[in-house]
């Protein structure tokens, strides 16, 4: 889950720095972006929009490691690593993808994450937090709701969600900057004036707060469709299972009083409609929960 928020959040600061950037830049290279030329306007935005989504994602793996001290098994040197490896030798060989990296990382609450550009040269790891709490069954679970993610390429597809969203939110900002330079600051050169570049690197922030609640939805959406993937490599009532040991695992941040939740990031916690469930990288356990009940799978 942080390394999601991480992999976003460089997104939407690389939208603002090129934002500025390209307004020094995209003048010397013949784009006029204060002028009527859209289409290269929405060319270059397109590129620049799609850069940070790709670079994040070809890092990702890496990035992974690094961040979270990820040690991947070359050697299994226990019976539980040895056990490890062959589980996702066995879940990656039944949905035809490449055996991942195996990887184990230091943390004391129950976490697992898989990334990677390419779906047969992936990374799947899980935390000691999440050996030491969970029976092997629920941890087969979690490994199949990662293998899942890898089989349904959830990384590809949210990089190009996010490179959409970025290449909109950078092009809409310039062109309603071009509007109100002209309309209420009055601007009759050729050239963009101060209320294009201030508008534009407001609308770059606030468009790209709104958008992420379209990249947030996505998230939502693939934590689903990992959550069956799980249910149907290693049996539904496991998958349950293996989500209600996280969400006990978890209990603490509801606990804080109610004027307190709205500083807390709970994930899962809030019921109903929130302006801050918009922004959530997965839906509530009890939704997915309640959404592998419905699911007509063993």
């Amino acid at each position: 889950m942080l390394r999601i928020g991480l992999f976003l959040l460089t997104n939407l600061a690389v939208v603002v720095v090129f934002g500025i950037v390209m307004n020094v830049i995209a003048p010397m290279l013949g784009f006029n972006l204060g002028g009527t030329g859209t289409t290269s306007l929405l060319v270059m935005c397109f590129i620049y929009g799609m850069v940070g989504s790709f670079v994040s994602l070809l890092m990702s793996k890496w990035l992974a490691k690094r961040s979270t001290g990820t040690q991947v098994i070359e050697q299994p040197a226990t019976q539980l690593e040895v056990w490890l490896v062959e589980t996702v030798r066995r879940l990656a060989q039944n949905v035809n993808i490449d055996m991942p990296e195996v990887g184990i990382f230091e943390n004391p609450s129950p976490n697992a994450f898989a990334t990677g550009w390419n779906k047969n040269k992936a990374l799947v790891a899980v935390s000691t937090g999440l050996l030491q709490t969970m029976n092997k069954e629920e941890v087969e679970a979690v490994l199949a709701h990662e293998i899942g993610h890898v089989a349904n390429g959830d990384m590809v597809t949210l990089a190009l969600v996010q490179g959409v969203v970025n290449s909109f939110v950078m092009f809409f900002a310039r062109i309603i900057g071009q509007v109100v330079d002209r309309s209420v600051f009055k601007n009759e050169s050729d050239s963009p004036g101060m209320g294009y570049y201030l508008t534009s690197m407001v609308l770059d922030i606030v468009f790209g707060i709104a958008a992420q609640a379209v990249v947030m939805w996505f998230s939502r959406y693939r934590e689903y469709r990992a959550d069956e993937a799980g249910a149907r490599l290693a049996g539904k009532q496991a998958m349950i299972s293996a989500l209600l040991r996280l969400q006990a695992e978890s209990e603490l941040p509801d606990q804080m009083p109610k004027e307190m939740k709205a500083f807390a990031i709970a994930e899962g916690k809030e019921q109903g409609f929130s302006l801050a469930a918009l922004f959530q990288t997965h839906p509530t356990i009890e939704q997915r929960v309640a959404a592998l009940q419905q699911l007509n799978v063993q």
